[in-house]
């Protein structure tokens, strides 16, 4: 029976490379998993720290994998033999004390929240499309107001003087007398 067996192939995965792996709670991962967008297929790389690994090698077995994407915990849990992941790649190895590491969630919690008590509140808020525009042509009023005074302070200020006045400041000259 196992020599009709032999040639068969059951998986397109390669379930002993899968499972000589070793993957362990506390292990950093980056998971290569196939992605189908408009008839293309895409790599998309999942990378965290795996938390639990369920139904150890048979056909079912699973692992959690937690990262942290934009200041929000993502959890995937990825099935280990599904061909829809191209490779896994354990990059750092973590010793740890739990077979299950779902402790990981509250403890990244209770910092958060640390960390808020230690913020101080900030007023922030958005601008309306009307409030931008009004900024703006008031920045470029200011922009031409500021060039026209540069270009005004550049040139030399010559004040003209009437032709009375000119006549009157010069010195006084002796009439003759006959």
């Amino acid at each position: 029976m196992n020599t009709a067996l032999q040639g068969v192939a059951i998986s397109p995965v390669q379930m002993a490379d899968r499972k000589a792996l070793g993957i362990k709670p506390g292990d950093t991962v980056k998971v290569h998993q196939k992605i189908v967008d408009k008839g293309k297929t895409r790599l998309q790389i999942f990378e965290g720290v795996v938390l639990a690994r369920k139904h150890g090698d048979e056909p079912g077995a699973t692992f959690t994998v937690r990262k942290m994407a934009s200041g929000v915990g993502v959890e995937k849990i990825f099935p280990l033999y599904t061909p829809l992941i191209e490779k896994i790649e354990i990059v750092k190895r973590a010793k740890v004390r739990r077979a299950k590491l779902y402790y990981i969630r509250e403890k990244v919690a209770r910092e958060i929240k640390r960390q808020m008590r230690r913020m101080s509140l900030v007023s922030m808020s958005t601008e309306a499309e009307s409030e931008v525009v009004a900024r703006q042509e008031a920045e470029a009023k200011a922009a031409e107001e500021a060039a026209a005074s540069a270009l005004a302070a550049a040139t030399p200020v010559v004040e003209e003087v009437p032709a009375e006045a000119v006549a009157s400041s010069e010195t006084p000259t002796e009439e003759k007398k006959d």
